[in-house]
């Protein structure tokens, strides 16, 4: 079995030194070498099936390794982290990596690795660690925009609304156009901070102000930054539960 593998890191003489150990290991072939996170996720996006392993360094600008993986495709290939320091090496298999490399990496360690990424069972133990990583590892909320990724601390997001084909986040200092679905954003926002208040709504309950009943049942949430958001009526009844307000006229209707 032949492993095709991309090298990503910053670094020019770790790729080359990379590469030269790629070409002395037998069954294993260059995919291609990416300089950062972005670079990497856009390869990844462009090559679907293009690599079977990342030899993935740990600290890269943009974004570092875990990060990247944590917006790691659901069929993207299995992660080999390579990194200067032991400690990260626990960091590493957290995050589902089949396994770490030190660097300077020797050719013996490089061959276990491949071999390892050869087990029938590690790209299934790799998903599936990798989606919990994606869940619970971040603790930024990574949005893509035209000049690259934008962490974004998630208390700091006030709300988020789909509009046409996109949903916009808005934080406490501007909006953002993201490509996550509304449930996508939900998984990754603390739940005990948000609620979804209507089908093309989340909301920051840390930012909402005031709650205007309407007569359809639902209300209006007037934010703390003077925005506005619908809450649904059968969103509201959710509400009034959570926030252990007196019960509306259609609470009990079905």
């Amino acid at each position: 079995m032949s492993l095709k593998v991309l090298i990503a890191d910053d670094e020019q003489l770790a790729r080359q030194r990379l590469q030269r150990l790629l070409q002395a290991q037998p069954g294993a072939e260059l995919a291609g070498e990416v300089k950062d996170g972005d670079e990497l996720l856009r390869w990844l996006e462009d090559h679907p099936q293009g690599a079977d392993v990342v030899l993935l360094d740990v600290q890269m600008p943009k974004l570092t390794g875990p990060q990247a993986l944590a917006l790691w495709p659901a069929d993207g290939p299995l992660v080999v982290f390579c990194t200067a320091h032991a400690e990260h090496a626990v960091k590493a298999f957290d995050a589902g990596a089949v396994d770490y490399l030190l660097k300077p990496v020797e050719a013996a360690r490089l061959k276990t690795a491949l071999e390892r990424a050869k087990d029938k069972g590690a790209l299934t133990r790799f998903r599936a660690e990798a989606a919990r990583h994606a869940k619970e590892g971040l603790d930024r909320l990574p949005i893509t925009t035209r000049q690259g990724v934008v962490l974004v601390d998630p208390l700091q997001v006030t709300h988020a609304v789909l509009e046409g084909e996109l949903v916009t986040v808005h934080t406490r200092a501007q909006a953002y156009l993201c490509d996550f679905s509304l449930q996508e954003l939900e998984a990754r926002l603390p739940a005990g901070e948000f609620e979804r208040v209507h089908r093309r709504a989340l909301v920051n309950l840390e930012h909402v102000a005031r709650l205007e009943p309407l007569e359809t049942g639902g209300y209006t949430a007037h934010l703390q930054s003077g925005l506005t958001v619908e809450v649904s009526r059968q969103a509201a009844r959710d509400l009034r539960k959570r926030l252990g307000l007196r019960k509306g006229a259609d609470d009990d209707a079905p």
